[in-house]
């Protein structure tokens, strides 16, 4: 009997991209990655990942991709990467495999047009204009700001969003995101960008599993202009009645975008008139907040996204009723990483995790996204407060490690 196997279009490539193939094989499937550029996934290697080069552009082509496998049908088809979303919710589909409606997320990947499905589902969105020229530009900050925020139409992870303070910033900033024709993963760019409100607030994200809201985080941000998250508090401290009006809003804009299947990642700001929608995007939320869900409360979302994919009914029961925190050491400007001071004898109470992520030596420069992330600190605690004390400590550590780069080391 040919063994069962789970086709994951293109990956994360740390995080939950490893987690998903583990997940695969914990649930008994084989994980069999496509990918246009294997060597992009170190972690295939070393976890004897099965991985086919193929095109992974289009659903067609990794219709293809699949059917040269000779295997027969897989048990399900799925992605950890934001980008490809879209591409293997249509395969799903045109195979007949579980998996969310592909015109859902084609339209959520697309920012114009998810606020626009929004606002005419009730759901409260930043005031906004898509736009597709320079000139158009100057007239929406009119009429929105400023400030105003600038975002690529179809962007992620925090790439090519800031905020302007006057129309002279938005015009720079917006003929650099329309110069744009790929994304950092040499992905061809949807024309265009929102010129958004900026709503003042402390932000948040509700992680939503079909349309149960599953946990309130709560989200730090690095300095304006740039909105570089640099930790996260799960759940969020923040009074019962905040938490369940987010958590409201959350699955009310799942709804109006017609999702439903697997996870959401929605992310909302609290302003003086309420939640405000900043962005839903049909996936798992990156930065390690489901490892800190899993933490916290004993729930496992990549589990459960996996075994949506192969046709499974996800728990989402709280096990545990703990409090985690992550902070990100965050690149701010040109450093160097050296390599991580000895670990500590004695490891700090409720400390779970402080590693390195980026690449040691090499000269780096701020990119202003999630690229500036180059290692984090962990913990789980009784309380919110001990939790984040603990990582903020941990990353403290961390922090020795990343030095202001000397004039004479070149950046790349």
């Amino acid at each position: 009997m040919t063994e069962p196997f789970l086709v994951l279009v293109e990956s994360n490539t740390s995080g939950t991209g490893p987690l998903f193939a583990r997940r695969a094989r914990d649930l008994g499937v084989r994980p069999v990655l496509l990918a246009e550029d294997p060597g992009r996934y170190g972690y295939a290697r070393t976890e004897d990942i099965t991985v086919v080069e193929a095109d992974t552009s289009s659903a067609g082509a990794v219709l293809d991709a699949i059917a040269a496998l000779g295997a027969g049908p897989p048990a399900g088809v799925t992605t950890s990467s934001d980008y490809f979303v879209p591409v293997a919710a249509e395969a799903a589909h045109a195979l007949g495999l579980p998996g969310p409606d592909p015109g859902a997320v084609t339209r959520c990947r697309h920012k114009g047009h998810q606020r626009a499905a929004l606002a005419a589902g009730g759901v409260p969105v930043a005031a906004h204009t898509l736009v597709t020229d320079a000139g158009a530009v100057l007239d929406a900050v009119g009429r929105t700001g400023p400030p105003v925020v600038l975002k690529p139409a179809d962007g992620s992870g925090s790439t090519g969003v800031r905020l302007c303070r006057d129309r002279a910033q938005a015009a720079e900033h917006a003929a650099r995101l329309l110069a744009r024709t790929h994304n950092e993963r040499g992905i061809p760019t949807a024309p265009g960008l929102l010129v958004e409100e900026y709503v003042d607030g402390p932000e948040f994200s509700v992680e939503v599993f079909g349309r149960t809201a599953v946990a309130v985080v709560g989200k730090h941000l690095g300095a304006a202009p740039h909105f570089v998250e640099t930790g996260h508090d799960v759940p969020a401290p923040v009074p019962t009645g905040t938490a369940q009006l987010l958590a409201d809003t959350a699955v009310a804009a799942v709804k109006a975008l017609g999702l439903g299947h697997g996870a959401a990642h929605v992310e909302l700001r609290l302003a003086a008139r309420g939640p405000v929608l900043i962005e839903v995007n049909p996936r798992l939320a990156g930065g390690m907040i489901p490892e800190l869900i899993r933490s916290a409360l004993g729930i496992d979302l990549v589990a459960a996204q996996v075994g949506a994919a192969l046709g499974h009914r996800p728990d989402m029961e709280p096990r545990t009723a703990h409090h985690a925190a992550l902070r990100f050491l965050v690149v701010d400007e040109p450093s160097v990483l050296d390599d991580p001071p000895p670990a500590p004898a004695d490891p700090a109470r409720y400390v779970t995790a402080a590693v390195l992520t980026g690449s040691r030596g090499v000269p780096l420069v701020p990119r202003h996204d999630h690229r500036d992330r180059v290692g984090h600190a962990t913990a789980t605690a009784p309380s919110a407060s001990a939790a984040a004390r603990a990582a903020e400590e941990a990353l403290a550590g961390l922090r020795t490690s990343l030095r202001p780069r000397r004039a004479e080391e070149s950046p790349v």
